[in-house]
This record gives C-alpha cells, sequence and structure tokens, in this order.
C-alpha cells in the first residue's frame, strides 16, 4: 500500500512518526461513460474559458477570489497557515468511544509507524487498549481540516476521520413525528432491544485551519510577504405493533452469515 500522508502523532510530549494508509477500498465496478451513439468514450478536458484551449495539469494553480482578483496559492502558502496541523495528528483530549455519534463517522485509515517510531507507537496502542479510551485529534491533509479519532483494531491504530458538528444539518426541516409510544409497545420494544443485545462535546472542536489559511491569503492580496513556518516537532404479516414485537420475541435470532 501507497501512504496518503506522512507526518506524526503527538501525543503529549511524545512524537510519533507515522504514516496514513486507506483502510477500505471501493467494491463497486468501474463503469466507463460512453458515447449513447457508437460507445465512444467520454474524455473531460480542462478547458481555458478564455482561449478554448485544453489547460495541462501541470499548468493548473489554484486560486481565492478576493475583490475581482485571484490570489493564486502554492503548496508552501497551504503550509504557512498551519504547519504543524499539516504535518502532525495531535491527539488534544481522550474519551470513551461509545460517546461518540455514529453520524460525526467518515473514513477509516491505517496509522502504521515509521522504523524510529515502533515503541511509542507501541505505548500508546497499549495504553489505548489498557484505558479503553479513544483519542481525539485533529491535522490537516488536501488542503483540509480534519477531525478524527484513533483508536485500536488488532495490532494497528486506526484513524477514524469524524465529522465537525457544524457539518451536520439539523432536523427541523423533516417531518419527525410527535407522538409518544403507548406504554404497553414501549415494554415490549424494550424486551425486544434486552434479547436482542458517555458525554462527547463535539461543538468544542472548531476548523481553524481555513481561517488561517485565509489570513495567508489575505496577506498575500496585499502584497504581504509571509515568514515560513518552523515547526516544532514533538425492514408482516399483521400492522398491531404489538403483534409484530410478540412475532419478534418469539424468533430465534438467526446466526450471521
Amino acid at each position: 500500500m501507497r501512504p496518503l500522508w506522512t507526518g506524526a502523532i503527538g501525543f503529549g510530549l511524545v512524537n510519533i512518526p507515522v504514516k496514513l494508509y486507506s483502510a477500505t477500498e471501493s467494491s463497486n465496478l468501474e463503469l466507463d461513460m460512453l458515447d449513447k451513439k457508437d460507445h465512444s468514450h467520454i474524455k473531460f478536458q480542462r478547458i481555458n474559458e478564455k482561449t478554448g484551449k485544453e489547460v495541462k495539469w501541470e499548468n493548473i494553480v489554484k486560486g481565492f477570489m478576493i475583490g475581482n482578483k485571484y490570489v493564486v496559492l502554492d503548496d508552501k502558502d497551504f503550509e504557512r497557515a498551519n504547519a504543524v496541523k499539516t504535518k502532525l495528528i495531535e491527539i488534544t483530549d481522550f474519551v470513551n468511544q461509545e460517546e461518540i455519534d455514529s453520524v460525526y463517522y467518515e473514513m477509516p485509515y491505517y496509522l502504521a509507524p515509521e522504523k524510529s517510531g515502533s515503541r511509542p507507537y507501541a505505548l500508546l496502542r497499549d495504553a489505548l487498549i489498557k484505558t479503553g479510551k479513544a483519542g481525539i485529534a485533529s491535522f490537516v491533509m488536501r488542503n483540509k481540516e480534519h477531525l478524527a479519532i484513533l483508536r485500536v483494531s488488532g495490532d494497528a491504530i486506526i484513524l477514524n476521520r469524524i465529522r465537525f458538528h457544524e457539518e451536520i444539518r439539523a432536523t427541523t426541516e423533516l417531518a419527525i413525528p410527535k407522538t409518544t409510544a403507548k406504554p404497553a409497545e414501549l415494554k415490549m420494544a424494550i424486551a425486544l432491544i434486552n434479547q436482542l443485545s458517555g458525554k462527547f462535546d463535539i461543538k468544542k472542536y472548531k476548523d481553524t485551519y481555513a481561517q488561517e489559511l485565509m489570513k495567508v491569503i489575505k496577506a498575500k492580496a496585499k502584497g504581504k510577504k509571509t515568514t515560513e513556518p518552523i515547526m516544532k516537532v514533538v425492514h408482516s404479516k399483521t400492522s398491531d405493533l404489538i403483534e409484530q414485537l410478540k412475532a419478534s420475541i418469539g424468533t430465534k435470532r438467526k446466526k450471521a452469515s
């Protein structure tokens, strides 16, 4: 596997050099887009809106418009916004994993240590196992700040990207029922749950990288020179709910296949 990101885990004053690898792969078929008439491949071109000519990847840059003029950014500018977050997965808190609502989960990755980080990697892994905790961290990848949890699976530390609180839509526009369950139905539902069967605050985590990057953009817009920062490594039969619940409780669980 090829690493997607290289940097370090910041665990107090302990720094663990690591590489980030994708923990998932797509099971989708790779389908090509074709012209219905002759099944020719559809190609996408990057066209200059003024000249109408194709632009090669190496000649494409990123920019942000200030007023009526673009401020062009290069790789160094993204690092200038926050050099530490571009290279460091900094653990700021430890929480019980069950406190984190699944709505926040995004993408899992594997973290593997560089040769020099084997001992501190093992230390963090074993400490997480012993305490049953997960570490909350933030870092920057592909020019965007991410919030994440670090947890253990087997012998490896897994980084799960999670969403910031402001990225979750409110339920106010949904047709959520205002009715409440009948006592008898509720009792039966609880019995079914029993048969089949923390205080995490996401609000305090904010995406500060975008704000810091904007400072760099505005500075460049004014022609100001920015200094190179020095990073310190450290789904029945019946519609009656009661009958459905009774049937459910009376049904033996099937073994997972």
